[in-house]
Formats: structure tokens, sequence, C-alpha cells
């Protein structure tokens, strides 16, 4: 019995955390509910690069990462959908030619000189980007499009501001001499980034660093116009620079940070157009539209699963009841957890798990009006339900599971949404099915006046039930 009150009181726990989150963090809609615009963007091959393979597309989409950043769009999704094409999808984005035009084009990636005298104007205008980076996630959050339209305008400024702290070099210096980035270990847990020019490069790069070497002024690395690395230069370059063609860029990166600017790096160093090949809008009316049949169908549905279980199963109906409340709850607290989109599959996939949940009590309680109908006694037969249904119950999620992990690792865009929110919900499901119900169930048979048979199972026979109540 303690060991049940124990686990009522986690549950409890579970149960107000979940209100908690579920009142405080908004789940964001996708584009199938809220409405906004989806572009395929092609890569093409260039004289340079006459083949896109996969380490070239992920340069390429770490470039349309940041300038769908420079739109202030709030969970963009972006993602490969092919071996030459990405796929974007921009909620609350309805003006489709402004994002055509900021995401199509080559990336501009150039290595600039310091102006003199900048360098404290530069650490300011550096430590308030940073602010306004870090206040843009958190508005992103949100779904104040003003405030974050405001916030987007500071950053740029702020970025322009930047960008007139540095000047070009003569010829300059520029991302198509760039033939490699990479980000790699050093001593101890630092990573720093590795740059490799071509012979040009190597000769500009040389003159660029032996021009700022041991003065204190920065090389600004800018890729689309905005500074995204801000190395110095040694005192021991100042004779010829660092020649070669090869440099590291040094700092306390960690491994992700190293490759990131890497894949920055390389990204905007591709000589590769790329073409928007489609570009569609989806009205925000037929997101209203899905929102509301979507709650309308899932609440219908789940209210008659509900009445049928309390109708059927009786008292450990009414049990199963709670416990599908409290699964939901647990769910869609997770979903928010998570931060995951919720799309119409996703939907899709969390009330098929309520469906699972309600199959997996269903195993339960038959196996125990079975064990009440063989003899057992009460007691042992609640327990003994839970005993034998439990493999089965195991078998059909593990099989769901995998199913899941199939279609998100094959499938893509809206078939993820489908798997993990189902995989979400079976994994909910394993707990409430089992722990909730359980332990409700057997605190319930502490109560004299509902531990009788017949509140579990109909039409027993009266021998079988005195012998069920005896016992029990």
């Amino acid at each position: 019995m303690q060991r049940q009150r124990s686990l009522l009181i986690l549950i409890l726990v579970l149960i107000i955390a979940a209100i908690t989150v579920i009142a405080t963090i908004p789940i964001p809609l996708g584009l199938d509910l809220r409405g906004g615009s989806q572009l395929t963007i092609q890569v093409k091959p260039s004289p340079e690069i006459p083949k896109i393979t996969e380490r070239e597309l992920e340069g390429v989409k770490k470039v349309v990462e940041g300038r769908i950043n420079g739109l202030g769009v709030s969970e963009p999704v972006i993602q490969t959908v092919s071996s030459d094409k990405i796929l974007v999808q921009l909620p609350g984005v309805n003006d489709p030619e402004q994002a055509e035009r900021v995401l199509g084009g080559t990336a501009q990636l150039e290595f600039r000189s310091q102006k003199p005298n900048t360098e404290t104007q530069l650490f300011a205008f550096q430590a308030s980007r940073a602010e306004l980076k870090v206040k843009q996630e958190e508005l992103r959050k949100s779904t104040d499009k003003a405030a974050i339209a405001k916030n987007q305008e500071d950053l740029q400024k702020n970025n322009q501001a930047i960008a007139q702290l540095f000047e070009s070099t003569n010829p300059p210096l520029i991302g198509k001499y760039l033939k490699d980035a990479y980000g790699e270990p050093t001593q101890g847990n630092n990573w720093h980034v590795g740059i490799r020019f071509d012979q040009k490069g190597g000769e500009l790069f040389a003159n660029l660093t032996k021009n700022l070497a041991g003065t204190g002024r920065s090389i600004g690395v800018f890729l689309d116009n905005e500074l995204i690395s801000a190395p110095t230069v040694g005192i021991e370059f100042a004779a010829a620079g660092i020649s070669g063609g090869s440099a590291v860029i040094t700092g306390r990166f960690t491994a992700q940070q190293a490759n990131d600017l890497g894949v920055q790096l390389r990204g905007g160093a591709l000589p590769v157009p790329v073409e928007i090949v489609e570009n569609r809008t989806v009205g925000a009316t037929l997101g209203k539209d899905s929102i509301q049949r979507s709650i309308y169908a899932g609440m219908g549905g789940l209210l008659l699963v509900l009445i049928f279980m309390l109708v059927y199963y009786r008292l450990p109906g009414l049990i199963a009841d709670f416990s599908l409340i409290i699964y939901a709850l647990l769910t869609y607290a997770t979903f928010a957890l998570l931060g995951i989109t919720l799309t119409l599959p996703g939907i899709a996939g969390f009330i098929l798990s309520i469906g699972m949940a309600v199959d997996a009590n269903v195993l339960i309680f038959e196996r125990t009006r079975e064990e009440l109908r063989g003899g057992k006694t009460l007691y042992r037969s609640v327990e003994s339900g839970f005993y034998r249904a439990w493999s089965s119950i195991l078998d059909s999620h593990v099989t769901s599971l995998i199913s899941c992990a199939a279609l998100f690792w094959l499938g893509a865009g809206l078939v993820k949404g489908f798997a993990l929110t189902l995989a979400l919900g079976l994994g909910v499901n394993l707990f409430t099915a089992i722990t909730c119900s359980r332990t409700l169930l057997f605190l319930t048979l502490g109560f004299p006046n509902l531990r009788k048979p017949e509140l579990f199972c109909p039409n027993l026979s009266t021998s079988i039930k005195s012998g069920a109540e005896v016992q029990s």
C-alpha cells in the first residue's frame, strides 16, 4: 500500500507539472495549421562544383538558415528533401516574393579588414548584437509579430553598423578563393576552425594578415554582409603575414561551434547558384478550418471512448478514463516541452496513440475478467490481469515504435511529424497504462464498498462471485 501511495503522489506531481507546462508553453503550429509560405530551393552545379554532394548541400542549408533568421520568422522548417533540394516552410509569412528575394542568390562570403581606431565600437556593437539575438530567440517562442519585427530591425541596424567598421581589401578576398573550412580538435576540449585558400586567396590572405598583425584589429568574416567571426592576428605574423594559404581560427570553440562556423564558411564559399523551383502559399483560412475540425474530431472521439469504457467495463472503465485524461495531459505537455511543431499529421499521430492507450487498458481488463471467471479472488484477478496483459502490450508498442523509427528515419516532412507524435504518445502510454491504471485500480480495492466482483465483471455466477468476495 505504501508503494501505491508513493506512486499516487508521483502521478499527482506529474499532473500538476503537465498542467503548468501546458498553461505556460504554447505549442507552435505548423504550416498546414497556421498558414504561410513553402519554398523548394534547388541547388545547381557550377563549373567549380560539378556535382552537389551532401557536404555542399549542408553548407547551402546553413546559408539559408542565416537568411531566414533575417526574415524574423518564428519556427521555420528547413530540411533537405533530395540530393539537391531544400524545403523551406515559413509559417506566418504571407509575402512569398519577399522570402524568394531573400533566399535566392549565391551566398556572399568576404574577409574584410577592420578600420583603425574602431576596437571599442566593435566591442560595444558585438555585445549589443548578442543581447538582441538572445531576445530574438525568446520572442520567436511568442506570437508577438510586432516585437519580433522591431527586434529584427534593430539587429539589421546593428549588423549595418558593424559592417561600416570594416573595409574590403583590394582586390576583395571573397568566398570563391576559399577551398575548405572545417572544425578540428586541439589539445584538451578546445576546438578551432581550419581554413584553406587557393593560391590567389592565399596571397590575398597573407597581405590582409600582414596589415592587421599585432594591431588588435580584426579580420571581419562576413557572410551575406553579416559578421560571423572576427579573429585577430598575432604580432609574430607582422613580417610576412600568414602565408601558405592555410590558417586556423582559434578561440574557445566547442565542437558544435567549430563545426557550425566551418559549415557557414563552406556555405559562403560555394560558387553554386540556387533557384526557387516552387513557391507555394498556404492560406490561413484553410489552417483555421483544419484546426477546428481536428479539435472537434479529437474531442468527439475521446468523449465516445470515455463513455464506452465506462459503460462496458464499469469501475475499471472509469479508472481507465482517468488514465486516458492523464495520458492526454502528459503527452500534450511533452509536445510543449520538446518544442514540437504541431501539424495535421502530428495530430493524427496523437489521436492514434490515444486509440492504442485504450487498447492497452482493454487488454488488461479482459485478462482480469478471464481470471475472475476462472474463480480467482478479485485482488489476484486484477494482479494477474496486469501481469498477463503486459507482454502483449509491450509487444504491440515495440513493433509500433519500430515502425515509427522507420517512418522518422526514411520519411520526410509531415510523415516525420506523424511518426514523432505517435512514438511519444506510445512512450507515455506505457507509463500511464501500467503505472496510472494499476495504481488507481489497487487503491480502489482498498475501499470495501468498491471491492465487489460485479463492478469488474458482469454476469458472474453466484458461486464465483461469493468466492471472490470472501477470499478478497
